[in-house]
């Protein structure tokens, strides 16, 4: 059945125009200015975008659907979580494929194969970690980026955990570059985190607020520093997860003045949340606690002008959903065991667009650029996703620029017990979300398939 969607202004990260898009076949097969519908075959759906913006289906870089983590696992799965993305706007999202230390790599994917198929009502990839290096793993992650796997993971931080040590990286970075694959990267230094941990926890300093005091900046920027550095001596491709901080991303940037060749991720939490959420008296702190920490709000604005001058790239979630009643709790007696990470999957579109676009921060085209077309571009989906053009994915988002709403725990389709948004007003509504040309949301309610998306094949693009 095709699908005709009248009137719309539609926006992509260079174009900005009204028209009428239609497609069939799961992907855009025409876009003009007024496209008769009786002329289209019968059973074609239309729906009237007038007064409307159509944008690309938004893609989230960073999410944790499934993640075995800290002695328990994140609340989502693949059907929930894709739910909750869609109704967000967001219709594609790359999740962490992440083997245990001692857990072979081909193990662990054909683990989240088993999670995500028939499961997930939007389409996915994965980004494979690299928790240990050997001969084996290398050739167990060669064939793995031989079945569609185009980017790795790696931890500068959770020593003993998924960390890796500088010959790993060293070695990691070496292979990347010989399969034209980019590389992600949690940039803390390790030593440092354990270190600092270990003599706060030994002083008797365990609440939540003293997770920050763990991690302060200048960790994140060594731990970037560093990750540029071995890129430097392979002409490896990188891309820093999370970044929080001025300092982190001062150190980004030199690097890429000198020609490393590396893209910046910021999330939404760190251009709207600040330390003083993960300071609330109690235990209530712990719902904020994520790695890296939640910074002083004078680098939001630092964030924001990165963003909107393309130095980030992409804003994510690392959406990490654990409950606040019965999972947060395992910290209670020392922040080192506190599960890391906040539900923001559903949250995000709406968040950047009402603080972002409605608030004078970002124009149109660098908000669909910053969550949507990079992410593309980067992980090797362009144009097949992140755009709206001739033979592209047809997954649009019908928005409703004056539409206001407030985030609440209660009415939210992710699975899990809080919001770390809980009482924000939005501005701005994903009315009609469409997934290959299926419509899979209409006004906040889920209309789709489960089990209609699709793992993402991806070839490497980063030679």
């Amino acid at each position: 059945m095709g699908l005709l969607v009248k009137g719309g202004e539609v926006v992509t990260a260079s174009a900005r125009y009204t028209a009428d898009v239609y497609a069939e076949n799961e992907t855009i097969t025409r876009i003009d200015k007024n496209i008769d519908a009786s002329q289209l075959p019968p059973g074609t759906e239309v729906i009237d975008a007038s007064g409307k913006y159509v944008f690309p289906g938004f893609i989230d870089p960073h999410t944790h659907i499934y993640l075995p983590f800290m002695g328990t696992y994140a609340k989502d799965s693949y059907t929930s979580g894709s739910k909750a993305a869609i109704l967000g706007g967001t219709t594609t999202f790359i999740d962490f494929c992440i083997p245990g230390k001692s857990e072979q790599p081909l193990a662990a994917f054909e683990t989240w194969n088993k999670q995500s198929e028939g499961s997930s009502a939007c389409d996915y990839t994965y980004h494979l970690a690299v928790t240990r290096y050997d001969e084996e793993v290398e050739a167990q992650t060669r064939e793995i980026v031989g079945k569609g796997v185009g980017s790795f993971k790696i931890f500068l931080a959770y020593k003993g955990a998924f960390g890796i040590d500088d010959g790993e990286l060293y070695n990691t970075l070496k292979l990347a570059k010989q399969l034209g694959v980019i590389t992600t990267a949690h940039c803390e230094n390790e030593t440092l985190v354990t270190e600092m941990s270990q003599r706060l926890f030994d002083e008797g300093k365990v609440e939540p607020e003293w997770h920050y005091h763990s991690r302060p900046p200048l960790v994140e920027a060594e731990g970037t520093n560093h990750l540029m550095t071995f890129a430097e001596v392979h002409d490896a491709h990188v891309y820093v997860v999370h970044l929080s901080c001025e300092e982190a991303l001062a150190n980004a940037r030199r690097a890429k003045h000198r020609g490393v060749n590396a893209w910046v991720e910021t999330l939404i939490q760190f251009l709207l949340l600040d330390m003083t959420y993960a300071e609330r008296d109690g235990f209530e702190a712990a719902k904020f606690v994520m790695s890296p920490p939640l910074r002083d709000k004078r680098n939001q604005d630092v964030l924001w002008a990165g963003v909107k001058h393309g130095l980030i790239s992409t804003v994510a979630t690392d959406h990490a959903p654990f409950d606040y009643g019965d999972q947060k709790p395992m910290g209670k007696d020392d922040f080192r065991k506190i599960p890391n990470g906040i539900p923001a999957l559903e949250e995000r579109v709406k968040l950047l667009y009402s603080e972002g676009v409605a608030k004078g921060r970002l124009d149109l085209h660098r908000f669909v650029d910053s969550a949507s077309t990079q992410a593309a571009k980067i992980f090797g989906l362009f144009p097949r996703k992140g755009t709206i053009q001739l033979g592209a994915d047809a997954d649009l988002v019908i928005w409703d620029p004056k539409r206001q709403t407030t985030i609440s725990q209660k009415q939210q389709t992710m699975n899990v017990d809080y919001s770390a948004f809980e009482g924000w007003k939005v501005t701005g509504y994903p009315e009609v979300v469409t997934v290959r040309g299926a419509v899979a949301a209409r006004d906040g309610k889920f209309v789709g398939t489960v089990g209609r998306g699709r793992f993402l094949q991806r070839e490497p693009t980063h030679f």
